[in-house]
C-alpha cells in the first residue's frame, strides 16, 4: 500500500454485519463484527488493497485540489504569526525572521509549507524540551522530531523522545504537555496513577490540555501528499 497511507483504524461493532472500509481524507477506517477474526481482517484488507489505494490516491487529488495555502501560519511559541508568501524562487522555502514572512515556492506549496514547519519544529521543539527537561529534573538521552501517523510523541526505554513536527502548529500549552508526558515516562514508563501524577505535579490542567489535543486536529494542507 502507499506510504503516504495512513494506519488504518479498526473499529469493532457490535451491530456490523460485514466488513466495511470507509476512506477520509486524513484516516482510514475499518468497521469489523464483533467477533471477526485477525486472519479474516488481514484476508479483506490483502483483497482491498488495491481498492484502498486507488481510493486513498484518488481522494487526496481531489482534498489537494480544493485546499487553499494560509495566508498566514501561527507557531506555538511566537506571539505574531508568520505571513505565508507563494512566489517563484529556488528554494522550496526560506523565512525572513526580521519582517515574520515565509516565502515557499509556488511549483511545490503543500510540500513547502510542510518543510517549513519540520524544519521549524526541528529548531525550536528540542530546546522546549531541554527548557523543561531542566526544570523538571526529568533527564532525557536525545529528542529526535518526526512526522508520525498517529503519535503525538514517544519515550523510550533508553529515555530518548521523539516529538511530532506538527506539535509547533498548536498552541504553546499543548506543546508543552506533550513534552511534559514523555519526560514524565523518563521517571514511569507507563500510564499508572504514578505516571498521571508526575504529569499533574508540572502541568495541573493536563486533562484540559490533552482534551484539546484530541479536539484540534491539524490543517488540511499538512496531510496533502506532496
Amino acid at each position: 500500500m502507499s506510504a503516504k497511507m495512513p494506519e488504518i483504524k479498526i473499529v469493532r461493532h457490535v451491530r456490523a454485519r460485514k466488513l466495511r472500509l470507509r476512506v477520509e481524507p486524513a484516516s482510514i477506517r475499518l468497521t469489523v463484527p464483533l467477533f471477526c477474526s485477525k486472519k479474516q481482517i488481514q484476508h479483506f484488507l490483502a483483497q482491498s488493497e488495491q481498492w484502498l489505494t486507488e481510493t486513498w490516491n484518488k481522494q487526496q487529488n481531489v482534498q489537494s485540489a480544493s485546499i487553499d495555502i494560509p495566508s498566514e501560519i501561527y507557531f506555538f511559541n511566537k506571539e505574531h504569526p508568520f505571513q505565508v508568501i507563494v512566489q517563484k524562487q529556488h528554494r522550496i522555502f526560506q523565512f525572513d525572521w526580521e519582517t515574520s514572512c515565509l516565502f515557499i515556492k509556488e511549483t511545490q506549496p503543500y510540500l513547502a509549507l510542510q518543510s517549513a514547519v519540520i524544519a521549524y519544529a526541528k529548531q525550536e521543539l528540542p530546546e522546549l524540551l531541554k527548557e523543561l527537561s531542566e526544570q523538571t529534573h526529568l533527564a532525557y538521552r536525545e529528542c529526535t522530531i518526526r512526522r508520525p501517523k498517529t503519535r503525538w510523541g514517544s519515550c523510550s526505554s533508553q529515555h530518548n523522545i521523539m516529538l511530532h513536527a506538527g506539535l509547533v502548529l498548536m498552541s504553546h500549552e499543548i506543546a508543552r504537555y506533550v513534552a511534559i508526558h514523555e519526560l514524565a515516562h523518563t521517571k514511569h514508563f507507563d500510564h499508572s496513577p504514578a505516571f498521571w501524577a508526575e504529569v499533574e505535579k508540572y502541568d495541573p490542567y493536563f486533562q484540559k490540555h490533552r482534551r484539546q489535543l484530541k479536539s484540534n486536529p491539524l490543517p488540511a494542507w499538512w496531510y496533502v501528499s506532496a
